[in-house]
């Protein structure tokens, strides 16, 4: 008894002159998980041996509100094991901070350059259903004006009369062309594309743009403010602002339109610049980082 008693005593002695001993070590000797807390406690229930003879009392019931109770500490107390390192001061975030996590942010922000062009051709498309409309409504005019010079000059001969009817089936062939044209681009279903790529733009664009600051500080602990970052931020808020002026387009303001056209031709142009730093902050990952 003396001995176990000088034992403990050394080793609380020992311990207490080591601070820097890891405080793991009353988590490996206190029950971590439900099924420790649990089986301990109906241990401790267990009736006892009465040499005597008599009756052992009955085992008192564990109250589920007390299961409950241990059970959700022992889950604590095992989410704070192994969240100890992820949430240690330094950085310690495992796979996080490896290579792959790193590259996610390139690769999908290439996708979406060549999703920024597929999608600015898809409307480009989806706009020339209108301008050809334009045109067929235009030449639909000249036609009228013309047979109404025609209906007008009928009763005169000469060379006028002989040049509008030269003229209109000129135009009933034009039309007739752009009609064609039109068919196929709405057969094309250009709006229903570029919408839905649209979305994927809005959406995607927007999380990885905030999942990249995110891994650099979440690997390096600080931000690096630069042609890079200010042009992502830039980007970012051109499909937020392209997005915004997307119900005034459907009401048929042509400012909106061309507001609309401008903004993804400026969100393109910021794309393309920022390929080369791009391209530089990823030699730098594959510099400090490791697989995976």
């Amino acid at each position: 008894m003396r001995a176990t008693t000088r034992g403990a005593a050394h080793n609380n002695a020992h311990r207490a002159s080591n601070p820097a001993l890891p405080r793991r070590w009353a988590r490996a000797h206190a029950p971590s998980t439900r099924a420790q807390v649990v089986s301990t406690v109906a241990a401790r229930a267990q009736p006892r041996d009465d040499s005597s003879g008599s009756k052992p009392a009955a085992a008192p019931a564990v109250p589920a509100v007390v299961q409950s109770t241990l059970a959700l500490q022992g889950a604590l107390m095992t989410f704070h094991e192994l969240s100890g390192d992820a949430f240690a001061k330094g950085g310690e975030l495992g796979i996080l901070e490896g290579r792959t996590a790193a590259l996610i942010h390139p690769a999908v922000m290439f996708f979406l350059l060549g999703g920024t062009a597929w999608a600015g051709y898809l409307g480009w498309q989806f706009r020339s259903i209108r301008t050809v409309g334009d045109e067929i409504k235009d030449l639909k005019a000249q036609k009228k004006s013309a047979e109404a010079a025609l209906a007008s000059s009928s009763a005169a001969a000469g060379g006028t009369a002989t040049a509008t009817v030269a003229v209109a089936p000129e135009i009933d062939a034009k039309i007739d062309e752009l009609s064609d044209k039109r068919k196929k681009l709405v057969d094309g279903k250009f709006r229903d594309r570029h919408y839905a790529w649209g979305n994927i733009l809005l959406a995607a664009g927007v999380a990885i743009s905030i999942e990249g600051p995110l891994n650099t500080y979440a690997r390096t602990g600080k931000l690096f403010p630069g042609p890079h970052l200010y042009a992502g931020a830039g980007i970012t808020a051109c499909w937020a602002l392209a997005a915004a002026l997307v119900p005034s387009m459907q009401k048929g303001s042509k400012v909106a339109r061309d507001a609309h056209i401008t903004l993804n031709a400026l969100n393109f142009a910021l794309f393309l610049w920022q390929v080369p730093t791009g391209l530089e902050i990823v030699q730098k990952v594959f510099q400090f980082t490791k697989w995976p």
